[in-house]
């Protein structure tokens, strides 16, 4: 559905992109990571035709966007800084909506006034950021669109439209087949809603697998001995981070469960647990050979 190859962008000296690779399945909701700076936003500013590559390409369901009405029409590009004419009430914002897009449906318009309680008549200025970025995903959900490019889409929600949110736009995505990218720092959200993920780094997507494959590769493992750790623990073992808080070890391994558990087995471990990985956690381990690595600092 998105397929980008080779993606360059600079901004004068600065290289944003660099030889750039990601492909986002149909019907997939993609989480895309990255620290500050990554170039999550210059991405998708390219996604959505507001930026113009200086090399690569940019292919949605097969086609270029550069100068493709057609195509931008059936995109929903929600940012998190949002933008709406100053005069306009939701009513008429929706007028102008449904002006511009084809597939604009007004049933569904009706039919969401259950789910975002907002006075219709009210300018979308003057609300607050929680209820504009609701009219965001009302006005969105209404286009009817193939595809969702949303940046940072939630903050400013509060839990209860947040899950909301998320269920009309799974809900789209299993009846409909609308593709979803998501660019956001709350990994425990994106956690419980992707099925993919890939991770941005210096311009570059360093990581990009299915999220059950990425959980099944990497692990957590606590460990403790009865008496001193043997010199040969955790040899020709890839570890990500190690930690040691008395005689307990806390190790973030890369590798199989079975061929981890093995290792470790031969030392003769009193305990050894293998405890849960969140996303948030395989983001930062991920990361930490690329001058992310989590360290205690003395002030």
């Amino acid at each position: 559905m998105i397929e980008v190859k080779n993606l360059r962008k600079s901004f004068g000296r600065f290289k944003a992109l660099d030889n750039l690779n990601i492909h986002v399945k149909e019907a997939s909701v993609y989480g895309l990571l990255g620290p500050n700076g990554a170039g999550k936003t210059t991405l998708i500013k390219h996604l959505v035709g507001i930026y113009r590559q200086d090399a690569g390409t940019v292919l949605i369901s097969g086609k270029p966007i550069d100068n493709h009405s057609e195509l931008k029409s059936s995109i929903v590009y929600i940012p998190d800084e949002l933008y709406f004419f100053p005069q306009y009430s939701i009513d008429e914002t929706a007028r102008f909506y449904a002006s511009i897009y084809s597939n604009w449906n007004w049933e569904r318009y009706e039919l969401l006034k259950q789910v975002f309680p907002i006075e219709t008549k009210r300018r979308v200025t003057r609300l607050s950021k929680g209820m504009q970025k609701q009219v965001a995903f009302w006005l969105g959900i209404c286009m009817m669109p193939k595809i969702m490019i949303l940046d940072e889409p939630v903050d400013g929600l509060d839990p209860v439209m947040r899950k909301k949110v998320w269920n009309l736009i799974l809900q789209d995505v299993a009846e409909r087949q609308t593709t979803v990218l998501v660019s956001s720092h709350n990994l425990r959200e994106l956690e419980d809603v992707c099925d993919h993920v890939g991770i941005l780094h210096h311009g570059k997507i360093v990581v990009e697998r299915e999220l059950d494959n990425m959980k099944s590769d990497i692990h957590k493992l606590q460990v403790a001995f009865a008496r001193e750790i043997p010199e040969n623990f955790a040899q020709d073992m890839e570890i990500l981070h190690r930690t040691q808080n008395g005689s307990v070890i806390l190790l973030i391994a890369r590798g199989s469960k079975e061929h981890l558990v093995s290792k470790v087995q031969k030392s003769n471990p009193v305990i050894l647990d293998i405890l849960p990985l969140t996303l948030e956690e395989i983001f930062i381990y991920e990361l930490g050979g690329m001058g992310y690595e989590v360290q205690n600092i003395l002030i």
